[in-house]
């Protein structure tokens, strides 16, 4: 097997397998980065797909995420709200709006939205597309198809929902919903005409093949944006004493990714404010995507700073796996 073989056989349509996955991944790292930035050329161009999250909601989380600031079952000293007004929600999609973003993802705390909380934000979501424009993204949770259409027809166009590790790991990181209750909320939103946004957490106590597998889950789901965190061990969750991974792990990872997920938005996004380079050697390995601005309970990188490295690094801010 050859580095060059298989970067041929993805750029000529075919699929890496997961044997040669692992192969990869033992690869050295700079010819591994190199090969899945030229993939990522090849099927997605210049294009880089920049997006804003909102903390929507805040806290008091019935599950048991053991990565998460926001859990109840955790003692993390996390800002707790309820749903934030229309008018809040709005004034901060019209201030990403005028900073250049292209997309405004609402997020909110909770194994999933009741219908009038769901209703509720659909009614600020038609807000925002009619006075704002902005392209609007969901993470309410475990939705069913039928809230999902309702999201949909406010004018969301993409939801969140990521599979955080693979299927094997996954009871390892939270019991009190399964994998399968991720996925079946996924097929639920793509049912309703919605694009979906799925990925996972690095740094989780996982081996090698749990990234491979949810890679393969991912690509078995037809996901097209594909959010790639690095754990922030935050103090007071389970995982607080979680050996940080590197800039170099990061690279690897995203370049493999871009071997299986070859023409996805491969997305930065919680943890990169940890790395020295802010990203930017992922984004030379295969990553078109990231999250500006902070995240849900941690600071992130501003929008300013990210547009003037995007154009260093000559992308350009586009749209990216819509539906």
């Amino acid at each position: 097997m050859e580095l060059e073989a298989l970067e041929r056989k993805v750029l000529d349509g075919g699929a890496v397998t997961r044997e040669e996955a692992l192969w990869l991944y033992e690869q050295p790292l700079e010819p591994l980065c190199a090969a899945g930035d030229r993939i990522r050329a090849h099927f997605c161009g210049d294009g880089f797909d920049l997006c804003t999250i909102v903390n929507g909601k805040s806290g008091r989380c019935s599950e048991n995420c053991r990565f998460c600031a926001q859990s109840a079952h955790h003692h993390t000293g996390a800002e707790e709200y309820p749903l934030m007004s229309q008018e809040e929600l709005l004034a901060q999609a019209r201030k990403n709006r005028e900073q250049g973003v292209l997309r405004y993802s609402i997020v909110t705390s909770g194994k999933r939205l009741p219908d009038q909380e769901v209703d509720e934000m659909c009614r600020a979501i038609r807000r925002i597309r009619e006075e704002c424009g902005i392209a609007v993204c969901v993470s309410f949770g475990l939705l069913d198809e039928t809230q999902y259409r309702k999201v949909k027809q406010a004018g969301a166009s993409r939801v969140h929902n990521n599979l955080e590790t693979s299927r094997r790991n996954f009871p390892n990181i939270c019991t009190t919903h399964t994998f399968e209750d991720k996925v079946a909320a996924i097929r639920a939103a793509q049912a309703a005409g919605l694009s979906v946004c799925s990925g996972g957490i690095m740094g989780l106590g996982e081996t090698v093949e749990d990234r491979i597998d949810m890679a393969l889950t991912l690509r078995e789901l037809g996901i097209k944006s594909v959010p790639v965190n690095m754990l922030n061990a935050i103090p007071g969750t389970p995982l607080e004493g979680s050996e940080r991974l590197t800039v170099a792990d990061m690279k690897r990872i995203v370049a493999v990714y871009r071997f299986l997920l070859t023409d996805a938005a491969i997305r930065l996004a919680g943890g990169r404010g940890l790395m020295e380079d802010k990203g930017e050697g992922c984004f030379r390995s295969g990553a078109n995507a990231a999250i500006s601005g902070d995240m849900l309970t941690t600071a992130g990188i501003t929008v300013e700073t990210d547009l003037a490295m995007l154009e260093r690094l000559g992308y350009r801010p586009r749209l990216l796996g819509e539906a």
